[in-house]
């Protein structure tokens, strides 16, 4: 585990906190040692049957950014690009 907190919204159930958990440290994979592109997709489209709107999935992966510096958006966009093979982001 880092030495930062995960953005999470204290409103939603242990469920869904460990959903949007589960998107952070794929971020992380994916930009630190790589991750199955469609593993990776999947675990977005669960996090965004928790993180509905676009507003609230900006502001999350704003508050993820700051803290890893780690894009969510730049993430899962190379992720839909790729839409399978290994998804590894940043320099080898």
């Amino acid at each position: 585990m880092k030495d930062y907190q995960y953005p999470l919204d204290l409103d939603w159930s242990t469920d869904e906190m460990v959903i949007v958990t589960n998107m952070w440290s794929a971020v992380e994979e994916a930009n630190e040692s790589g991750i199955d592109t469609r593993i990776f997709l999947n675990k977005y489209k669960e996090f965004k049957m928790v993180v509905k709107s676009i507003g609230e999935e900006k502001r999350l992966g704003n508050e993820f950014q700051k803290a890893s510096g780690y894009s969510l958006y730049r993430t899962v966009q190379q992720a839909k690009k790729q839409e399978s093979g290994r998804l590894k982001l940043g320099v080898d």
